[in-house]
């Protein structure tokens, strides 16, 4: 009985560290939820000068999702054979609603965004951080609970005897517990990045990258010399 109240208080300091960083990682997730919640108050404006009016019905069947179909009822005695269809913008995320979302929910972001590739490099980053986190903590309690039975008995029977020393188990126990900590700090910093990454990406959803816009660079005479200039157009 004495043994076992040995074992459950050596790991009363493991359960409270690591009942310490989930505090401070959740407490982080919340903050940063806050702060994707506020941020971004300026809405984007959509691009609008794509709309026009097709007055052919034909166009209802080649209609994607971003298109709106929109009937007027007619006047009487006017042509009744013809529809009105309005095509609106492209899709614009609102940066707000997406950092909001991969806040509480890491790649939902993304997944509204319609970045559905950005989805699964998530949720594989995420397994690769339970991961190390499982791996750390397990190992990190393992070289604990064999250092403390060294202390704590004169004829030691664990499976490190022979292997390791004393001295040699503290420090792996501490290593593993600094992997620990470093673990969970660049799976909060993973979390922050995907929720920069929502908001980014909404934002330069329908950013021109077209060869309407180009750069060159040309020769350019001036009063005090011929050098080199920057020549941007925009068509």
């Amino acid at each position: 009985m004495s043994r076992k109240k040995e074992l459950v208080r050596s790991y009363y300091p493991v359960f409270g560290s690591l009942a310490r960083k989930c505090s401070v990682v959740f407490t982080l997730f919340i903050v940063f939820g806050l702060l994707a919640s506020h941020q971004c108050a300026a809405q984007a404006v959509p691009d609008t000068s794509l709309n026009n009016i097709i007055g052919d019905t034909l166009h209802q069947k080649k209609a994607g999702p971003d298109v709106q179909i929109i009937t007027h009822r007619p006047a009487p005695g006017a042509d009744t054979t013809s529809m009105i269809v309005e095509k609106k913008g492209p899709f614009q995320p609102n940066p707000k609603k997406a950092g909001l979302y991969s806040a509480l929910v890491p790649g939902l972001g993304q997944l509204y965004n319609r970045n559905y590739w950005k989805v699964p490099v998530v949720y594989v980053g995420i397994g690769v951080a339970g991961y190390f986190i499982l791996r750390n903590l397990d190992s990190f309690q393992v070289f604990r609970k064999a250092y403390i039975g060294r202390i704590n008995n004169a004829y030691p029977t664990d499976k490190y005897v022979g292997v390791y020393t004393n001295s040699q188990l503290q420090q792996l126990q501490n290593d593993y517990n600094k992997y620990l900590d470093m673990t969970i700090l660049f799976s909060t910093v993973g979390y922050a990045l995907q929720v920069i990454d929502a908001i980014t990406s909404a934002h330069l959803k329908n950013f021109d990258i077209s060869r309407d816009i180009s750069m060159r660079v040309r020769p350019v005479g001036t009063q005090t010399g011929v050098g080199l200039g920057l020549v941007m157009n925009f068509r």
